[in-house]
């Protein structure tokens, strides 16, 4: 049986893989998104998720992942939903989602587990270790359904954890659409949490901005 990888291979592998990503990007991008300015700043809800607000009254927690994004650029197509909880509250949660008649189809490899709605809906539920998770969840904004959703800052910051194309196309999009004063804020959290990837931070606000437009002022 081989052994299991440690976590700081782990993590190296996916900086590899994000700067890998990052490299190739920055060579083929173009100024412009082929998108109208009214479309890119559209926030909308086209669909309507799971409200866990009254099953988990009382605790923190917040969107992450795709439905997140729709709170910081045009809505973008996904399959469920996924909430961030820190594992201090997680059986809790767990008790509370069972109590709603939601069913626990799978755990999750990344920490936490899939549930399907009574509707249907399949809700990813991660706990996260992570040291920036408490602060984070401290620091929520809202989403055009009223969801809580995590501030800029910490929703870049673990989609540039993540390494995956998606998420740092994710990433790159809302940096270029975010103000400078955000694009700042995200800069110090990078530089509290993550200051390895400061870098590559610079990167996806380099791609955004030419999404965008190259250097259009805000």
């Amino acid at each position: 049986m081989g052994t299991r990888p440690t976590r700081e291979y782990v993590f190296a592998s996916l900086a590899a893989r994000r700067r890998l990503w990052l490299e190739m990007a920055l060579r083929r991008a173009r100024p412009g998104s082929g998108s109208a300015d009214l479309f890119l700043q559209g926030r909308t809800a086209m669909t309507t998720w799971p409200d866990l607000t009254g099953i988990l009254a009382g605790l923190r927690w917040a969107v992450v992942g795709a439905v997140a994004t729709r709170a910081y650029m045009p809505e973008r197509s996904t399959q469920d939903l996924d909430i961030l909880v820190a594992p201090e509250i997680a059986q809790e949660v767990r008790a509370r989602l069972e109590g709603a008649h939601f069913q626990r189809v799978q755990e999750l490899a990344i920490g936490g587990a899939t549930w399907r709605s009574p509707s249907g809906r399949l809700v990813d539920v991660i706990e996260s270790r992570a040291e920036w998770v408490p602060e984070a969840l401290q620091r929520l904004g809202r989403d055009p359904q009223g969801l809580p959703v995590l501030a800029l800052p910490y929703l870049v910051l673990m989609k540039v954890e993540s390494g995956r194309a998606q998420d740092l196309a994710d990433a790159a999009r809302m940096l270029g659409l975010a103000s400078e004063e955000l694009r700042q804020e995200t800069r110090r959290v990078f530089q509290r949490h993550a200051p390895d990837a400061l870098e590559d931070l610079e990167s996806l606000i380099t791609l955004g901005k030419l999404e965008m437009g190259e250097t259009r002022e805000r």
